[in-house]
């Protein structure tokens, strides 16, 4: 079991400041940018920029409509113990929100990234199933095989830096864009490509967390999301 340490009365009034600044500029930044899931989800789980939210009632939220629980923790861990929660409908949900030099852009998850960025998109059942659906084809795998890699590859550039098409537009629904200034900025940029979603690319994509992505895989339709998993079965049964 892991613990976190307590915040004091200075961190916390802190923490509450980053928080109003961050949900402030994402939610201008995102107007017209975000795929519908996740304005809906923001929406039903009533967050508001005036208070951190309660770990506890969204979980208990989120549980009421995907059968998801959140999963609080210390600090991120390797993705083998991430997928493993997966595989049990659990989200891990990083306790720490980043400090103020890293506004625009976090190169590890934090609170605000996972309850803002991904826990409106868990309202979302296609979203949800598909987690789960790759938290239990990664348990499958061999541990240090290349499916592995593939598996996170297609987490990567999905949940937490996808796109998808509505009404003829890109819209943003990974976390990764949803919750960093920056990495929108370099997304809408018109030099960054933005290629349509292929898994077999996608797989063969190379993966950093520690800076802003060569690229951006846009889906042309919500529902491709859940195919595509059925799609690398299939790919990883041959193999």
């Amino acid at each position: 079991m892991m613990f976190t340490k307590l915040p004091s009365a200075t961190t916390a009034g802190q923490d509450q400041l980053i928080w109003k600044v961050l949900f402030d500029r994402q939610t201008a930044l995102l107007h017209r940018r975000a795929a519908p899931a996740f304005s809906e989800g923001l929406a039903r789980l009533g967050m508001r920029r005036e208070a951190i939210p309660d770990i506890g009632e969204l979980s208990a939220t989120v549980f009421e409509n995907t059968g998801w629980a959140l999963a609080p923790v210390g600090r991120p861990f390797e993705p083998g113990a991430f997928f493993e929660l997966l595989a049990e409908r659990r989200f891990p949900v990083v306790t720490r929100i980043r400090p103020m030099h890293a506004f625009d852009f976090s190169p590890q998850p934090d609170l605000f990234h996972d309850l803002f960025g991904h826990v409106p998109m868990l309202l979302d059942k296609g979203l949800a199933d598909f987690l789960h659906m790759l938290g239990q084809a990664y348990r499958a795998q061999p541990v240090g095989s290349p499916a592995r890699e593939q598996l996170w590859a297609l987490y990567f550039f999905t949940a937490e830096f996808g796109l998808v098409q509505h009404e003829e537009q890109p819209r943003l629904y990974g976390a990764g864009l949803l919750s960093s200034a920056g990495e929108i900025h370099h997304c809408v940029n018109e030099n960054t490509p933005r290629l349509v979603f292929d898994l077999a690319t996608v797989l063969r994509t190379p993966v950093s967390g520690t800076r802003y992505q060569n690229q951006y895989f846009v889906l042309p339709a919500w529902e491709q999301l859940t195919d595509c998993v059925a799609e690398l079965a299939g790919l990883l049964a041959i193999a």
